[in-house]
């Protein structure tokens, strides 16, 4: 019988998981750790309407205070997790203290990937992962101001979105052929690259980072890039992806690869321990192959999952993800995933910026990209899961629904 049940992390997986614990019946002592001093928040509002000012900071919580109050968890904020001692069960926090376990849940995210060049620690260079760090740039982003945005990816493109509408300008450098490389097909990334050319952004690929260049008193001044060109800077951001948090697991010797090591069950190689969220490596049933999801989505369902399992109620962790990103009035919805595919399909004209992307392996639909197509995302988080083999003709004729193509 569980009687204590510590998380450690405080983000969406988190927050699932003790709403799932309480509303399943766990009458026990409920403690989560956080290393920020905020309640658990979204984070996707950061690059946009928060960064933005258009979002206060409690509109940001998952959850209110009466929500842990309501539920008996005992909330530490502001605290960090030193080491996980297996053997005693318990943990040790940064100020000393110790909490018993009987079962742990690790709910510890990512971190943003660094970049590895001469320069990246100059003021006014920046990543952007938590309230402190949107504050931080929110403080410098102003009209006429200059922002050189390191990776073409969702929270680079998010940002230069943003800052284009504060006005300032904005030059985005990728190192791939084209943005969104690692997640959409050609013709999603050719849309979104003329968007941000229409709203004023800059874009250059093929673009590898050489050092970051400062002003005398020690501000950045431009990136400076492997051919030797200079793109002048009054602040950089740093979006070249994140890297799963699993300092605390290693070091406690559970396996590690890409992520936490879990199984279908959302468990780590320690029966007493669980994981949930962008820090795991799990198997993907429908897949068949491991992922390693950055998804909201996937925090909600493997949070609900690890909780359940965690409650004897054995279920295993098999969702189709999907993910989102809003830059200007375009909204991309991403059902699936869409490595491997062979074919895609387009149902609809991109250039009437509402067409959605097929993918299609061996003639399964795999994986859909929306944008501005609301009626065919939402199909799709039924038909992916059911494996269909859609007609190709009748999928790219837009007015036929796409149930219909099946």
């Amino acid at each position: 019988m569980l009687e204590n049940i510590v998380i450690i992390g405080a983000g969406q997986a988190a927050v699932q998981a003790i709403d799932t614990l309480r509303r399943k019946g766990f009458a026990g002592n409920l403690i989560i750790v956080g290393n920020e001093p905020w309640l658990p928040y979204q984070r996707p509002p950061l690059s946009k309407k928060y960064l933005a000012g258009a979002l206060e900071r409690e509109r940001l919580l998952l959850r209110p205070q009466q929500f842990y109050e309501q539920y008996s968890v005992e909330v530490r904020s502001g605290r960090s997790v030193e080491e996980i001692l297996r053997r005693e069960q318990r943990i040790r926090l940064d100020d000393g203290s110790t909490l018993p376990y009987d079962a742990l849940l690790l709910a510890t995210g990512c971190r943003p990937r660094l970049l590895e060049v001469p320069g990246a620690d100059l003021k006014g260079v920046h990543t952007l992962r938590t309230i402190a760090d949107a504050d931080r740039l929110r403080g410098g982003l102003s009209a006429g101001g200059r922002l050189v945005i390191v990776g073409g990816g969702y929270v680079g493109l998010e940002v230069a979105a943003t800052a284009r509408e504060l006005g300032l300008m904005v030059t985005v450098l990728e190192m791939a052929d084209r943005v969104m490389s690692r997640v959409t097909c050609p013709a999603v990334s050719v849309l979104y690259e003329a968007e941000h050319a229409r709203h004023g952004v800059a874009i250059h690929c093929n673009i590898g980072v050489r050092a970051l260049a400062a002003h005398g008193d020690g501000r950045v001044r431009g990136v400076v890039t492997e051919d030797g060109s200079e793109y002048p800077a009054d602040m950089v951001l740093i979006g070249v992806g994140v890297m799963p948090a699993v300092e605390l697991a290693a070091a406690a010797g559970l396996v590690c690869e890409n992520g936490v090591v879990v199984d279908e069950y959302c468990r780590t190689s320690d029966p007493a321990i669980y994981a949930a969220g962008d820090c795991t490596n799990h198997p993907s049933l429908h897949y068949g192959r491991r992922l390693r999801l950055e998804s909201v989505d996937n925090a909600f369902e493997q949070g609900t999952s690890a909780a359940l399992n965690l409650l004897g109620m054995t279920t295993a962790h098999d969702k189709v993800p999907w993910f989102w990103s809003d830059q200007y009035d375009l909204k991309l919805v991403i059902v699936g995933i869409g490595q491997g595919y062979d074919s895609v399909v387009l149902r609809g004209d991109p250039a009437a910026r509402a067409f959605s992307a097929c993918y299609l392996r061996a003639g399964e639909l795999i994986a859909l990209d929306s944008i501005n197509t609301p009626k065919d995302q939402m199909a799709a988080r039924k038909l992916i899961p059911a494996r269909v083999r859609p007609d190709p003709q009748r999928l790219a004729e837009a007015d036929i629904a796409l149930k219909d193509a099946v």
